[in-house]
């Protein structure tokens, strides 16, 4: 029973999360070209932004909302494992394989980079690194689980990557023509260069079947990468917090927060792979696993972006939107140098 009150206290902030599901939903079945989880994460900045919403958001609907935005997150990119086949990503070819895995690295630090240069606060380089580079708002949300950021640190970063992501919704069908791109080279592209899977399937299915196929494969390639990106940023953590701890400082903090080396969600994420690799897992399961994974994630995003407040943002704006144009420009063009090379 001790922990009834605890349960009661996530109930509003989780049917909030809920409603505004359906709402995305409701957005995405009239205009199929928004994404459910872009429809998601931009509900919940709107909503953040009525004077009336927040002292809601700040608080009765807080403790779910975080809950949805950290624990939700998590149990979403477990099953987010269930979409990606070992199988299927060998067929691309080794050189293929290669080249999404020195993409990803090349974008991150890239974008890391970028983020320490404008100075932008806090864990922000690295958590926009993390979203632009791997996929998205669940990436954000997956390393900030391992660096501690609160949920107010991933709402730029996660208002930055819906934006260029929904953006490229756009933009880059208008470039398949002028740059002589085929359907094949196109969804190449589209699956190494936009950030959230929804948006590549916006994007990429534009040029058809065989584009928006190929273009999952490699954009779930690149979701494989959260996996060892996550793990090595929880390793930095723990050996920053080690050496706080040696050193004197806050050694009661360094114990308790230091993260495991392979987090648990990351650990399940990666047997979700391995069991659709190597397991014939039945097709009605798989399509379950598939819409409670949305539907978790689409909660979560919610979450994130009723973190969102344009007059913090607005302090960094300025420095916030050049790293994400910068950002953006960068993933994009280094996707097409992949394509041209592999």
């Amino acid at each position: 029973m001790t922990g009834f009150p605890a349960v009661t206290r996530l109930l509003p902030g989780l049917a909030a999360a809920a409603a505004a599901v359906v709402v995305a939903f409701a957005v995405h079945t009239l205009v199929p070209a928004v994404p459910l989880l872009t429809a998601s994460v931009a509900l919940g900045i709107l909503v953040a932004q009525l004077p009336f919403a927040r002292a809601w958001l700040d608080g009765p609907l807080a403790p779910g909302l975080h809950f949805a935005a950290k624990t939700l997150m998590r149990a979403g990119i477990v099953l987010l494992g269930l979409k990606l086949s070992l199988v299927d990503i060998g067929r691309l070819g080794w050189l293929a394989i290669l080249v999404i895995v020195a993409l990803v690295i090349a974008t991150f630090f890239g974008t890391w980079w970028l983020g320490r240069m404008f100075r932008l606060p806090g864990d922000e380089p690295l958590l926009v690194a993390a979203g632009f580079a791997i996929c998205g708002a669940s990436a954000i949300g997956a390393m900030g689980s391992v660096t501690g950021s609160r949920r107010e640190e991933q709402a730029t970063p996660v208002a930055l990557v819906t934006l260029c992501g929904t953006l490229a919704i756009a933009v880059l069908p208008l470039l398949q023509t002028p740059l002589g791109l085929t359907n094949l080279e196109f969804g190449h592209w589209v699956g190494a260069g936009v950030h959230d899977v929804g948006q590549v399937v916006a994007t990429a299915q534009i040029a058809g079947p065989a584009a928006l196929a190929i273009a999952v494969v490699v954009k779930l390639t690149r979701v494989l990468m959260l996996a060892p990106m996550v793990a090595g940023a929880s390793l930095v953590v723990r050996r920053r917090s080690a050496g706080a701890t040696a050193s004197g400082r806050n050694e009661n903090e360094g114990e308790t927060r230091r993260p495991a080396i392979v987090p648990l969600f990351v650990a399940g994420f990666l047997a979700a792979v391995l069991l659709n690799s190597f397991v014939v897992v039945p097709a009605p399961v798989l399509a379950g696993a598939d819409a409670v994974q949305t539907v978790l994630l689409a909660a979560a995003l919610f979450g994130l972006g009723s973190a969102v407040r344009f007059a913090t943002l607005v302090k960094t704006g300025a420095r916030s939107l050049a790293v994400g144009g910068l950002a953006w420009l960068l993933v994009a063009a280094l996707a097409l140098a992949a394509v041209r090379f592999a």
